[in-house]
């Protein structure tokens, strides 16, 4: 049996293909499997869309506002030699300078960054938040691409070390913009002789930006290295130097040279450690998605199964013609088989398509469906980013048209061997 196939193989299966019901098609059925095929496509390409934007976004918008790694001390634990008592006491860099040029040194290290961390009490307008003070120099908090956009910040960063900058959802809930000032509250503060009072000061908002995740707009304060070291007591030291690399994704190749060159004690705790979980669930759902929605390109590929088992039963006098014409075995099924491959390339390209145009447009529609439903479609609180992007990957495309294909190809395969077996005289006897 020849494997190729034939001009006329062709024209018979085009012709049976776009025959009528009055002269034995199937036409019906054949729209039925278009359909369904193609509905299938477009669903499993624009989920693995939006799937892929998410997680992009979502990594972006944690690398744009954060280190890729940290490297920080552990605590010490000191006994008092007179009263035996333990103390736990937090580590910190004294010579983070060294520490931060040392890890610069570090092949595939991009830059480095010390800084000081804390947590205050943010009050303005008879309003108050919870913040976390994150204590850099002005040029290192000019890398980080989601603080620094244009499009989403407000204020002048020159004027950074003259006051603080707050995120974008402080800024909302305590009503302040550029140029007011809003009271920090550390709880560990100025230490007198009656102990350590709570530490309460004024800054200027001189920025207010946006990086794109709910929970670092709510919650995020800049403050001038030198003045977090004194707002913090952490005169002289520095809390942790953040290390940027080449190569996020592959952040942790590089924990074992940047705690050598840290020295001892040091530990490195990087933004995998902290969203890792988060990620690995991420994916899981993807390959779920992908298997689900597989099964509805499977149920929609079925249909050609009974749309060619109907079109072989209609079209059995003129196989019993065919085959008496010499044509083989061979022929008789490649006839069957190229009909219901024309259904499911048909349906894989207007999936495609659609899936395409969907997955391009997904942001007008979420904000269509957040329109009509009051903003309830996309909650950035719990979702924790603003909006629903898209990533249509080459290869997400390619894995959708190669399993709408593959399936297609063989559940033709069944039917198409029963027209090609079909007995030529069994055919034509009540003809």
């Amino acid at each position: 049996m020849a494997i190729g196939f034939s001009r006329f193989e062709f024209m018979i299966a085009w012709r049976y293909l776009r025959a009528r019901r009055a002269e034995g098609g199937v036409s019906v059925m054949t729209w039925i499997s278009l359909i369904g095929i193609a509905l299938g496509v477009m669903a499993l390409i624009a989920t693995l869309a939006v799937r892929a934007g998410f997680r992009a976004e979502f990594v972006d918008t944690i690398l744009g506002a954060n280190a890729h790694t940290t490297v920080y001390v552990s605590p010490q634990t000191i006994t008092n030699e007179f009263t035996d008592d333990v103390y736990v006491v937090p580590g910190r860099i004294s010579d983070y300078e060294g520490m931060a040029a040392r890890l610069a040194e570090v092949p595939g290290v991009t830059r480095t960054a010390a800084i000081v961390k804390g947590q205050v009490m943010a009050s303005a307008n008879d309003s108050s938040n919870v913040a976390e003070v994150f204590g850099v120099a002005r040029a290192d908090l000019e890398a980080m691409p989601r603080i620094v956009d244009p499009a989403t910040s407000m204020g002048d960063l020159e004027r950074f070390d003259e006051g603080i900058a707050i995120g974008s959802g402080i800024a909302r809930e305590l009503g302040v913009g550029v140029g007011d000032r809003i009271r920090l509250i550390a709880p560990e503060g100025a230490r007198t002789a009656f102990g350590t009072t709570p530490r309460v000061s004024a800054y200027e908002v001189t920025y207010v930006f946006s990086a794109g995740r709910y929970d670092i707009d709510r919650t995020r304060i800049y403050m001038p290295l030198a003045e977090a070291q004194s707002y913090f007591n952490r005169e002289g030291v520095a809390d942790e130097i953040e290390v940027f690399v080449d190569d996020p994704e592959r952040v942790d190749d590089w924990t074992l040279a940047l705690m050598q060159a840290a020295g001892e004690g040091a530990q490195t705790w990087s933004w995998r450690d902290s969203s890792g979980s988060f990620l690995s669930a991420l994916d899981m759902e993807d390959d779920v998605m992908f298997v689900i929605l597989s099964v509805l390109v499977l149920i929609a590929s079925m249909n050609i199964t009974s749309g060619l088992i109907m079109l072989v039963k209609n079209k059995g006098r003129d196989i019993g013609i065919l085959r008496t014409m010499g044509l083989t075995e061979g022929s008789i099924l490649r006839v069957f088989f190229l009909c219901g491959a024309f259904t499911g390339i048909i349906g894989t390209i207007a999936g495609v398509v659609l899936g395409v145009a969907l997955a391009l447009n997904v942001d007008n529609i979420m904000a269509g469906l957040n329109a009509l439903t009051g903003g309830g479609a996309w909650q950035p609180e719990v979702r924790g980013i603003y909006r629903l992007p898209a990533d249509l990957r080459a290869w997400d495309v390619g894995r959708a048209v190669g399993l709408s294909l593959f399936l297609s190809f063989v559940v033709t395969i069944f039917p198409a061997r029963r027209a090609a077996r079909m007995n030529p005289v069994e055919a034509l006897r009540y003809e």
